[in-house]
Formats: C-alpha cells, sequence, structure tokens
C-alpha cells in the first residue's frame, strides 16, 4: 500500500484515486500523524444482473421449444413447425 502526504494528494487526487482502484487501498497521511485510507467501494451489483441478448425469436417459438422440451422432442427442425 501506499502512503501520500495530504499535500501530495491534494495536487495529484484523480490519480490517487485511480490507484485506489488498481491497488485496492492507498493511504493519506497529515502532518499532525493522522492517516486515513481510501478504497474503492465494491459494487453491490447482482451476479444474475446481466445484459440481455437479441436472439430474434418470439414469445410463440419460446413457448414451443419449452412444450418441445417438455415432450422430449429435442429436434431442433421442429421448432415453429406446426
Amino acid at each position: 500500500m501506499k502512503e501520500y502526504s495530504f499535500t501530495e494528494a491534494r495536487q495529484h487526487f484523480a490519480s490517487i484515486l485511480d490507484e485506489a482502484k488498481k491497488e485496492g487501498v492507498v493511504c493519506i497521511r497529515k502532518r499532525n500523524g493522522e492517516s486515513f485510507y481510501i478504497k474503492p467501494v465494491i459494487s453491490k451489483k447482482s451476479p444474475l444482473d446481466i445484459k440481455g441478448v437479441n436472439l430474434d425469436i418470439s414469445s410463440k417459438d419460446i413457448v414451443d421449444i419449452i412444450r418441445l422440451g417438455r415432450e422430449g422432442n429435442y429436434s431442433s427442425e421442429s421448432v415453429g413447425k406446426p
């Protein structure tokens, strides 16, 4: 972990934030001996929160695929055909 003086931190604040993001934590020390740690906040985003994928498939086709799967007919050629 790198340590910076308060003056250095003020002059290079943006780069210190980048370093904290990359390294995990940086320390800023004041002249009176007080020290402060800067570390990035861990995102509380769900691992299931993913961007959707456009497959150009209709809801009817999806229902047909599910129905065929339940019946045990797994041929992709029969999807969308009566």
